[in-house]
């Protein structure tokens, strides 16, 4: 009985062990919860990528990631007209800046946000219309935002170096300096660290503090033993000067370098290119003509002689197969020896198949990219509503990276720039060094790139102003979107144009003026004139007359003379309503004299408010202390005067 119960719990235990292996089976089979987990399906076997951090899955492979971008760049029409397209839509002709200062937090009216923000955009004109912004004086202030923006999608980064020079005749010491990702580096290309990683150093938080700077491009000729490292700190460490701007797309989080643009689709890229050469390649040789002469070997025997046998030979034998100069002249006739053919495959080029797989491919290649397919190859041969749909989708991410652009590398560029010109003292404003916040402050603005253009203007143009009308848009903001350029601008040169045709004789749109209405006669024109008025305050003046026995009335017009004085802001001569209400009554003739009856005019005037007035100095000035050595800022103390008042030092900025 013993032995029978052993044997029913081995066979159980079996049956059980023989269970967990088939589900462990099952589930290995399957890969789990999620299919594209699985190893053993036919589609994912052998496909078990690293799973690592940010550096580590793309620092290695930088270097060639770059080196590959920038041949695509410098061979693919694909890969450089990608490129291109970016930088046109989202830099253009540069991003301009528009300084909109905090009014609320700053207390300045309408008048003097405006007459600030005229004269800052002035003065910033000064500075990044010239080449002397570019350490190299190479190109102005929206040129280098072009090269910046072009090298950080080819490259994956750029870098951007803020020194301050000493010129002659330059007004500003501020320069820019951009610098190629590969130039930053460990210092002689010491391995990474947790602080130190791809030339990029970093405190305890992960945040970038300096950046260290090879003296030479690592793919350049010259020796590097002469190599060196600067290390620049990205911020001053007493005056919170910035030095350096790194300007790069963020994917990952602790990401410490960018990726190229191109760095998906490398490989479609280069396939692609290599399948249009040898159809081009394909083609051409298909273009060929050639002439094949071949002879009969007995008819070769009977009409040559033995030295023109000769001469026939060597000349058949000099030819190699190749075609070299066919394509110089009309064709080539080449003679066979005898007995000799010549067998061809009919290349079947130009391949019907190729644009159909070609824009199938290029289609894969934009959605990675983001950028549309119409837009990418320049194909816009479908309705206008695909074309439209097609440009709108583009343009949202083009605006995207304008964004991007502007908040990362123009603004904090600006900001550098109006801490100089505010330290000059060629900028006024009040606290900028004594409060972060008032700093901030001043420092808001607006970056204005181009506009987008437009297939329908009609239709746009119409649109747009349904929009203003219904209230959801405002000129402002159509003006932008319509060509990039501030509505103030257009406003400005608007009134110039309209007043020197209406001086001329001209209406608004350039018509010959209409000629003016025939002015009413005598008491016709008091009337015309209070219909047409537009009104502003009606006096009703009420004349009660007592009630007369008499059944007829004749009554004389009253002789009422109303002075009525009113201090009103901005307000026209108020109109008077005259009535004069009479009781009817049955009576004979009766000549009755009526006095001016009084009048009592009763008027509330709401008293405006007070006017606030906030008196800011009239005059500071800065002292900037240097280190000796480095020339570096370490400590800015900048001094107000206002009226009636001695000068009041102010703190360290």
């Amino acid at each position: 009985m013993a032995k029978r119960t052993s044997r029913r719990h081995e066979k159980a235990a079996n049956l059980a062990i023989r269970t967990q292996a088939m589900q462990k089976m099952a589930m290995a089979l399957s890969g789990g919860a999620y299919h594209g987990a699985s190893n053993m399906r036919p589609g994912l076997a052998g496909w078990s990528p690293r799973s690592g951090d940010s550096d580590s899955d793309t620092l290695r492979d930088l270097p060639t990631l770059r080196a590959r971008s920038r041949d695509l760049v410098r061979n693919s029409p694909l890969a450089g007209g990608a490129i291109n397209t970016q930088v046109t839509n989202v830099v253009g002709t540069g991003l301009a800046v528009q300084p909109s200062p905090n009014q609320e937090l700053l207390g300045l009216s309408d008048e003097e946000a405006a007459a600030w923000a005229s004269h800052t955009d002035q003065q910033f004109k000064i500075f990044a219309e010239s080449i002397t912004c570019d350490v190299t004086r190479h190109q102005n202030f929206y040129g280098l935002q072009d090269l910046a923006f072009r090298s950080a999608l080819e490259s994956g980064d750029t870098f951007a170096v803020l020194p301050e020079l000493k010129r002659p005749d330059v007004p500003y010491k501020l320069a820019i300096q951009l610098v190629e990702a590969d130039r930053i580096s460990n210092p002689y290309l010491k391995p990474d660290t947790s602080r130190l990683t791809a030339g990029v150093e970093m405190d305890e938080w992960g945040a970038a503090v300096a950046a260290h700077i090879c003296s030479h491009h690592p793919g350049s000729i010259t020796n590097r033993a002469t190599w060196r490292w600067s290390r620049v700190a990205y911020y001053g460490s007493s005056t919170g000067r910035r030095n350096v701007v790194h300007l790069f797309d963020r994917r990952r989080i602790s990401q410490v370098r960018g990726i190229p643009m191109l760095a998906p689709v490398i490989e479609p890229l280069k396939q692609l290119q290599r399948y249009t050469d040898a159809e081009l390649q394909a083609a051409v040789i298909s273009g060929m003509f050639a002439v094949f002469i071949k002879m009969d070997s007995e008819a070769f025997h009977e009409m040559f002689d033995a030295d023109s046998k000769d001469t026939y030979l060597q000349n058949s034998m000099k030819w190699d197969g190749s075609m070299d100069g066919s394509l110089d002249g009309a064709g080539k006739a080449i003679n066979l020896l005898p007995g000799e053919s010549v067998e061809s495959a009919s290349p079947g080029r130009p391949n019907a198949l190729f644009d159909p797989f070609v824009q199938a491919i290029i289609r894969q290649i934009g959605v990675a990219l983001e950028m549309p397919f119409e837009v990418l190859i320049k194909h816009f041969t479908s309705s206008y509503s695909a074309a439209r749909a097609a440009l709108l989708d583009a343009w949202r991410f083009f605006k995207k990276r304008r964004e991007w652009l502007a908040t990362y590398f123009c603004q904090p560029i600006y900001e550098t720039w109006l801490e100089e010109a505010v330290a000059t003292g060629r900028i006024r404003a009040p606290g900028f060094f004594a409060d972060p916040i008032i700093r901030k402050a001043w420092c808001h603005a607006l970056w204005i790139g181009d506009g987008p253009g437009s297939i329908d203007p009609e239709k746009e143009v119409n649109a747009a102003e349904k929009r203003i009308n219904v209230g959801i848009s405002t000129v402002a903001a159509e003006s932008l979107l319509h060509d990039g350029i501030d509505w103030r601008v257009k406003h400005k040169q608007r009134v110039v144009e309209v007043d020197a045709r209406r001086e001329h004789g001209l209406d608004a749109v350039g018509q010959p003026a209409a000629a003016p209405a025939v002015e009413p006669d005598s008491d016709d024109q008091a009337d015309q004139k209070t219909k047409t008025d537009k009104p502003q305050m009606l006096l009703h003046l009420h004349n009660h007359l007592p009630p007369a026995a008499a059944p007829q009335i004749s009554v004389a017009a009253p002789s009422v003379e109303v002075a009525v004085e009113a201090i009103m802001p901005e307000q026209p001569t108020p109109n008077v309503t005259v009535e004069a209400v009479m009781p009817k009554a049955d009576a004979p003739s009766i000549t009755v004299e009526v006095s001016p009856t009084p009048v009592t005019l009763e008027a509330t005037i709401e008293t405006p408010p007070a006017q606030v007035v906030v008196q800011h100095p009239v005059a500071a000035r800065q002292t900037v202390e240097r280190d000796a050595a480095s020339q570096e800022i370490v400590a800015t103390v900048t001094a107000y005067q206002f009226d009636g008042l001695p000068d009041i030092p102010n703190g360290d900025g």
